[in-house]
């Protein structure tokens, strides 16, 4: 089958497609044709191998697993002996550790869910990571009500235009931070209010939010603390290489140590890839609470220029795959 592989760390330079073995699959996981997949910021860090503690995980001088991609949207070829909600000729949609960017992939059974009815293969590919952080970072971890007030910095992308849609799905008044050229994209997904950062710094503005989902890290604990309630609780979702060794993660023990002195919370987050919450982003995105915004797609030959584009930080939603 054909793979994006990648043999060294690097650029996008390092990026392969290549002829490699069809993934064998265990008792409790499916072999999905993948039809489409997506890209995210976490692709970035198995390539580079970056920050540099990572790389314990990942391989010390070159990558353990040479695949990519971890978002996918496919049919099942293929189940485990012990797999009970699938069977061969099943659409479904899933995250996986590696391997997306590939014409077959090993999926878990408990990462997998049925493909939403009102959905390409291509949109579902977008939704898996970016709906699941929005969807935990919100529900679990920033406990949103209905009335809430809902700051979401970083609204524009892959992440932030699910959690502006999932926000409103609770019942929340959602303030949307993005640039110019994106406003009109998040107030045509629901946001009730935008702060272009070009022109205000949202830290210094009025509001008193009680919750922000912060999904650039822009801004210091300090800075965001000033636009919550006194019980207000930031989730931070970042994962921009701030430091070569840590990465995100100095920025994260930074907001860990400043919770355990203020009466806010501040929570660094890692979304999980839940079959049970994929069941629940389908029923959304079904009932049409929730749609997948993709800004380009590309095929798999040309990963390349893909991961380049969203290397530059600008993509409006989700990069797709087709395979």
């Amino acid at each position: 089958m054909k793979a994006i592989v990648h043999e060294t760390y690097g650029s996008n330079e390092v990026l392969e497609l290549k002829d490699i073995e069809q993934p064998t699959i265990g008792e409790t996981d499916l072999l999905v044709r993948v039809r489409a997949a997506s890209i995210n910021p976490y692709d970035w860090h198995l390539r580079t191998g970056m920050p540099l503690l990572f790389r314990l995980m990942f391989g010390l001088r070159k990558p353990k697993k040479q695949g990519l991609g971890a978002d996918l949207a496919g049919e099942v070829e293929a189940v485990g002996a012990a797999v009970t909600q699938f069977q061969p000729g099943d659409e479904v949609f899933g995250e996986i550790e590696v391997g997306a960017l590939a014409e077959y992939a090993s999926v878990p059974e408990a990462s997998a869910a049925r493909k939403p009815a009102n959905l390409t293969f291509e949109q579902a590919a977008a939704v898996p990571m970016g709906g699941l952080t929005s969807l935990q970072a919100l529900r679990d971890k920033g406990g949103i009500r209905p009335g809430h007030q809902v700051l979401i910095n970083g609204s524009s992308g892959g992440v932030g235009t699910f959690a502006v849609q999932i926000a409103k799905s609770f019942g929340a008044e959602v303030t949307a931070v993005c640039s110019t050229r994106n406003v009109e994209l998040v107030r045509s997904i629901g946001a009730d209010h935008v702060i272009d950062y070009t022109v205000e710094d949202f830290t210094r503005g009025g509001g008193s939010y009680d919750l922000m989902l912060d999904n650039v890290g822009n801004h210091s604990a300090t800075a965001c603390r000033r636009v919550l309630t006194p019980k207000g609780v930031r989730v931070a979702t970042f994962g921009s290489p701030e430091h070569k060794w840590l990465g995100p993660l100095a920025a994260m023990a930074r907001m860990v140590v400043v919770s355990l002195f203020v009466g806010q919370k501040m929570i660094p987050f890692s979304a999980k890839a839940l079959g049970a919450d994929l069941e629940t982003l389908r029923e959304l995105i079904e009932a049409g609470t929730v749609t997948p915004v993709i800004d380009r797609t590309y095929p798999l030959a040309e990963t390349a220029e893909a991961m380049d584009y969203l290397d530059e930080g600008h993509a409006r939603g989700k990069i797709v795959i087709t395979v």
